[in-house]
């Protein structure tokens, strides 16, 4: 991987983490064109690809700060010394660390269960990320359109956290989109746009850094000097790409629907179909 190469992947990976276009298809479809996927070893691109999210882990970390702050310190005040008081009873900020706590579960159970299959060709296949793509942004439309939008963040409870987080699940599946999957949920369960996308970043930072940490560990039995050289760059650029593209997205969520989206996943899916059976980009 060359430096020119690991900055524009970067910038694929920085742009569609958070943005329900799933990052994991764009960095695929990049991948394949630019020869980077290795179909003896496709666990690797897994791999690099988990590494590159580190760089967007950052950027929530970096963006949501001050959430964090207030949700780590209450939590613990609230839980672990004399001002501890019963979880019901608890502000909204303690009740947030129990909610993302919840709504990782789902991740890491079946994260783990399915580790080998998350890491095989199928997953990079491409007419496997082409249907998801299109298959969930027919979902992401249907909840849109039937959303109430009458919870903000102070309205999320724990069976919602717990939905939200096997939504997330789906994300394991290439093409359908963390955000895209556990924002549709938010949307299904009542929350408003903005509120959907904010729990989704919160609730993405156990699971970005759970497989990062881990991915890097296994990387290292593949990774030369040059290519953690390229990947380090590619982290960077990608946090700075995410910050960017998590501001647009709360903005934007604010006053318009997803229907953008919804259509560019369409679009993307059917180019994707039409150039692997056109014999134009293999699978």
């Amino acid at each position: 991987m060359s430096i020119l190469q690991a900055i524009i992947l970067g910038i694929i990976q920085g742009l569609s983490e958070f943005i329900p276009i799933s990052s994991t298809a764009h960095l695929t479809i990049a991948g394949k064109i630019m020869g980077l996927i290795d179909p003896m070893h496709p666990d690797q691109w897994t791999h690099n690809i988990a590494i590159m999210q580190i760089g967007t882990l950052i950027a929530v970390l970096v963006y949501f700060r001050n959430d964090i702050i207030n949700i780590s310190t209450s939590f613990f005040k609230e839980n672990f010394t004399k001002e501890k008081r019963p979880i019901l009873e608890q502000s909204n900020d303690s009740k947030m660390a129990y909610y993302i706590i919840v709504g990782t579960i789902p991740i890491v159970v079946i994260g783990l269960a399915f580790k080998d299959f998350i890491e095989s060709s199928f997953t990079k296949d491409l007419i496997v990320i082409a249907f998801s793509l299109i298959i969930l942004a027919i979902i992401l439309a249907y909840a849109d359109t039937k959303a109430k939008l009458v919870k903000d963040i102070t309205k999320i409870r724990l069976k919602d956290a717990f939905l939200i987080g096997l939504a997330q699940c789906l994300a394991l599946i290439p093409g359908a989109s963390r955000s895209g999957t556990t924002i549709t949920a938010g949307l299904f369960l009542g929350l408003n746009r903005e509120t959907a996308a904010r729990f989704s970043f919160l609730l993405s930072i156990p699971a970005i850094l759970a497989s990062g940490l881990l991915s890097a560990y296994s990387a290292l039995k593949f990774v030369n000097p040059a290519d953690a050289l390229a990947l380090i760059v590619a982290m960077i650029v990608a946090g700075v790409s995410g910050y960017l593209s998590i501001a647009f997205l709360l903005r934007f969520l604010r006053t318009k629907t997803t229907l953008l989206f919804v259509v560019y996943r369409i679009a993307l899916g059917l180019l994707i179909l039409i150039s692997v059976y056109g014999g134009f980009i293999g699978e």
